[in-house]
């Protein structure tokens, strides 16, 4: 098991304890036993080709789920949405785990460059966010997501009214027809599990937590928090809440 320093704290972990030991509470520690028997459960104990893939945006959710699911899987598809946005820290951050856990990392591209599509479209993020994450994540994800059978996502209830109903595990049907099996082990988790345990396995977090960001995607779509009591509120500018990826869309006619 891989284990790395230089925690980044949560708002919730003291600076002054960070490098002291982590005791897990009985509550967090059985919840990691549940999270562990899912996945053991859900990933075939002898890997096939594209039998699974996890979707990571370097956020410390999916990071943590990856440490997790690398004690069984080392060389799980690790797919990351390169929508050429994204703020130099998370690059830089992406490239240090890849390298340091030797992911077997693939950079999910969209047809167009940023210079091709801004030359063309203009700035789709300011006049038609929508459309911008469409074109630079939910078509390059579910474009690759469709060549496996499972997909592991980092999705919590707690990160967003549209997520409350979220499943840890549930059949997703892509625009092209396809139905694969996503799985979101840490459906129930709250923010606080989440920092916690990866105090506990003394996993690095992206930097820009430390400046208070608390939802990170593309730099000119985020900014700080604007509802403390909403850890996405500083995801473009109030305008919407999902950038499409996690919505089950109506099978293409």
């Amino acid at each position: 098991m891989t284990i790395l320093h230089n925690l980044a704290p949560s708002p919730e972990i003291s600076h002054k304890t960070v490098d002291l030991p982590v005791v897990l509470s009985p509550t967090l520690d059985a919840k990691l036993s549940n999270v562990r028997e899912l996945l053991a459960r859900e990933l075939p104990e002898t890997p096939t080709e594209n039998d699974a893939c996890l979707s990571c945006s370097f956020q410390a959710e999916d990071v943590l789920l990856l440490h997790l699911v690398r004690e069984l899987r080392p060389d799980i598809p690790v797919l990351f949405l390169d929508t050429g946005y994204h703020f130099p820290e998370t690059y830089i951050y992406r490239d240090r785990i890849a390298t340091d856990w030797k992911l077997n990392l693939t950079n999910l591209l969209p047809v167009h460059t940023v210079i091709e599509q801004e030359l063309e479209l203009g700035l789709l993020y300011q006049t038609a966010p929508d459309r911008c994450c469409a074109l630079r994540k939910v078509e390059p994800l579910f474009s690759a997501v469709g060549n496996y059978k499972t997909w592991l996502t980092g999705l919590r209830r707690e990160q967003a009214r549209s997520r409350t109903a979220l499943e840890e595990i549930a059949d997703f049907t892509l625009p092209s027809g396809v139905t694969v099996r996503k799985l979101s082990p840490f459906a129930d988790w709250t923010t606080r599990d989440i920092w916690q345990a990866c105090a506990f396995y003394g996993i690095p977090l992206l930097p820009l937590y430390d400046a208070g960001y608390t939802s990170i995607g593309c730099k000119p779509c985020t900014s700080i928090p604007t509802d403390p009591n909403d850890p996405r509120s500083g995801r473009w500018a109030g305008r919407k809440v999902e950038c499409g990826i996690h919505i089950q869309a109506a099978p293409n006619r």
